[in-house]
């Protein structure tokens, strides 16, 4: 990247997109002075609280930041476990995609990786359904429209009848979608009867869609269509980026979090893992007690960065925080269903043309299978001192009263037929993740979902449960949000915030555009 790609602040880089939409911070000091800096709980050390704690150290504020779990990372965190055969690993809650329209990630790990040399990227992001069709985005075109137009033609499941019967009057909102106008047109339908209206051929909806829909770990029929939208226009109709991405060459805790954890340390954060916030009261001298098992803390702002469930608690546990509406929103907050996560130590190794990354439909409750040692440090050591394959099976949006024992072994019985080679594998060790942590992007849900400013100028919320006025989506909403958490409280302060890209902000098309609105009129 050439330097005229870089961010005004030096952090964020737009990348292969010209039409990248850059979001400037309200001017301000570049530093509070030493005597007079404000402090910030930031309650929460996943993304979201990783990213307001950086902006708002960077700027000279004091930060104090509490995580419940002992490591940092939130869906992204990994922790030491030992193996049947004695040997260390570290196991984390999954494969994570690091696209490269995630700007603001990627502007956040700058901050100890300038070049992102941790990153690897993944030749393919191939997709295969049981009946035998699979798609492929490693050759399709980036940038719009011949994105959409490249993936239909080198695509077994379009053809020319399956185009002509689309409903192309359906399909406009896809083709313009703006935040938060996709919201108003189409949070109420669901996905799956989004993509019923534009008769997208079966198989395609099975095997793109589908898969695309259900990394928000949600079924489809549950799914907000707005959500669906945004996510086209994220990764494949909007952005030139296109539909390859990078992930770490190491677990997440070596490439990511301890370095980042020096970082924040360098700038003063006080960083308190293992402390659970248990409520947060407004002080009658003004800003707010904190309290966990351990201690009290009074701090002049907030940012509350905790997922569905932890922000429902702390809320539910301080009777005077916010207002009644605020507070009736969050309570209802939902979460998505449950998901696995099954890692499997194998004695033999997968065939060798097995992608790193495989997306899947039609294979039971299997959603997608890793091999690890494709880009894995620690699990290609592995592979290379003792042999075999380390394996990595996810199942998304499992029903709540399923039998999780039964839902593994069909994880594992998937593999076998997906990949035959392993059927006469031994299974060395394995871990099973179960989670249900994931905020629920229900039909009709956006309203409410908290957005990062609350009545009290003090206190701002961020996640990517959060409502954003920027097109983004999982991590990179949860970044986007941290940043934007910690500009509010920056600019009250009269310091210099984070500038923020994110993809085009709406259609790339002009005639599009019109058409949109004239039939949304």
């Amino acid at each position: 990247m050439s330097g005229a790609d870089i961010a005004p602040d030096g952090r964020a880089r737009r990348g292969r997109d010209r039409r990248a939409r850059v979001w400037r911070a309200p001017a301000g000091l570049a530093r509070a002075p030493r005597d007079q800096a404000p402090t910030t709980a930031v309650v929460g050390g996943g993304l979201a609280g990783l990213a307001a704690a950086t902006a708002l150290a960077e700027r000279g504020v004091r930060v104090t930041l509490y995580e419940r779990e002992y490591q940092l990372g939130g869906r992204l965190a990994g922790w030491p476990i030992e193996l049947a055969d004695g040997s260390t690993a570290t196991m984390t809650r999954g494969f994570h995609a690091f696209f490269r329209q995630y700007y603001n990630l990627r502007g956040l790990l700058r901050r100890v990786d300038p070049g992102l040399t941790m990153m690897t990227g993944l030749p393919d992001y191939p997709l295969r359904h049981s009946t035998g069709f699979q798609d492929s985005f490693a050759k399709v075109p980036r940038t719009p429209p011949w994105s959409a137009l490249g993936f239909a033609a080198r695509s077994p499941t379009f053809g020319w009848r399956d185009l002509a019967r689309m409903n192309a009057r359906a399909a406009l909102p896809l083709m313009d979608v703006r935040v938060p106008g996709i919201y108003r047109r189409l949070d109420r339908i669901s996905a799956q009867e989004l993509l019923a209206r534009i008769r997208f051929p079966p198989a395609a909806h099975h095997l793109a869609f589908e898969v695309f829909s259900r990394s928000f770990f949600a079924d489809p029929r549950r799914l907000s269509a707005a959500e669906l939208a945004l996510m086209f226009h994220i990764y494949f109709l909007g952005s030139s980026e296109g539909l390859l991405f990078d992930v770490p060459q190491e677990p997440f805790p070596a490439a990511l979090w301890e370095p980042l954890a020096i970082y924040l340390d360098a700038h003063g954060v006080d960083i308190r893992t293992g402390h659970a916030v248990e409520n947060v009261e407004p002080a009658q001298a003004g800003g707010f007690h904190v309290t966990t098992r351990d201690s009290e803390m009074r701090h002049d702002t907030v940012v509350l960065a905790l997922d569905t469930a932890g922000l429902r608690h702390v809320v539910a546990r301080s009777p005077r925080l916010g207002a009644p509406d605020w507070r009736d929103r969050i309570a209802r907050l939902t979460t998505a269903p449950p998901f696995l996560v099954s890692r499997l130590w194998l004695d033999r190794p997968v065939s060798c043309d097995r992608p790193g990354f495989l997306g899947t439909s039609g294979y039971g409750p299997l959603d997608n299978v890793s091999v690890l040692e494709r880009w894995d440090g620690e699990a290609l050591r592995r592979v290379a001192r003792t042999g075999g394959s380390v394996v990595e099976l996810h199942a998304y949006a499992v029903e709540r009263t399923a039998h999780r024992t039964a839902v593994q072994e069909q994880l594992k019985d998937q593999l076998r037929r997906l990949y035959p080679e392993t059927r006469d594998a031994e299974i060395v060790d394995e871990r099973h993740e179960w989670r249900a942590d994931c905020p629920l992007f229900a039909v009709g849900g956006y309203h409410d979902r908290p957005t990062v400013r609350t009545t009290d100028p003090a206190l701002t919320v961020a996640g990517d449960l959060v409502r954003i006025g920027l097109p983004a989506a999982l991590m990179e909403r949860a970044v986007t949000s941290g940043f934007l958490a910690a500009n509010a409280l920056l600019e009250r302060w009269g310091l210099a915030g984070q500038t923020l890209w994110s993809v085009p902000d709406r259609g790339r098309t002009p005639a599009l555009r019109v058409l949109n609105r004239l039939a949304g009129t």
